[in-house]
């Protein structure tokens, strides 16, 4: 099967970053990841969710989590100090990311927010999240998605009962400093 190159892929090919390409069948509209886990054939905790969120004070972030996961929205807005934390609205999402539901990766947005991965990515070689479009997946080692996407530093922080996750300060690569507090 012959499948063209999403914004993240060339991103990925233009720093000479190994990663795979996976596909799965779906009818054109956005599946739910643990059906994309199943049509993988993958653990659901080894399949990454993207999802943006939006502050009091409009600034957004982007917080990976295994698919069989839900987030803790008072957790995830003290760990990157914020007073609260909402998921944006579906139609917002492309302005805001320049991706649709069910295929917003974190490689290759319109800006670097700041990005929030679950801990337990670093338990496995690769992880699968989205590649920019439905229906296709990428698989890569978490340590070279982590390193790639600019991470400054990683707390270990409570995000989910009984889990962590790392926050990653990134760092705009045309300024080179933190936009994080």
């Amino acid at each position: 099967m012959n499948i063209t190159k999403t914004n993240a892929m060339r991103i990925l090919d233009k720093a000479k970053l190994e990663y795979e390409v996976l596909t799965y069948e779906h009818q054109g509209e956005a599946v739910d990841g643990l059906q994309v886990a199943t049509k993988l054939h993958q653990q659901p905790q080894q399949v990454f969710k993207t999802l943006v969120l939006t502050s009091n004070t409009k600034h957004y972030y982007v917080f990976m989590v295994p698919v069989d996961c839900e987030l803790d929205l008072k957790k995830c807005a003290r760990c990157v100090n914020e007073k609260s934390l909402e998921m944006i609205h579906v139609k917002n999402l492309l302005s805001i990311s320049g991706y649709i539901r069910g295929g917003c990766s974190p490689i290759g947005m319109k800006k670097a927010y700041p990005t929030v991965l679950h801990e337990s990515a670093l338990q496995f070689d690769k992880i699968y999240f989205s590649c920019g479009k439905i229906g296709i997946q990428i698989a890569m080692s978490p340590v070279s998605l982590l390193e790639f996407i600019y991470a400054k530093t990683m707390i270990s922080i409570p995000f989910l009962s009984k889990r962590n996750l790392y926050v990653n300060k990134i760092i705009q690569r045309y300024l080179n400093s933190c936009i994080c507090n």
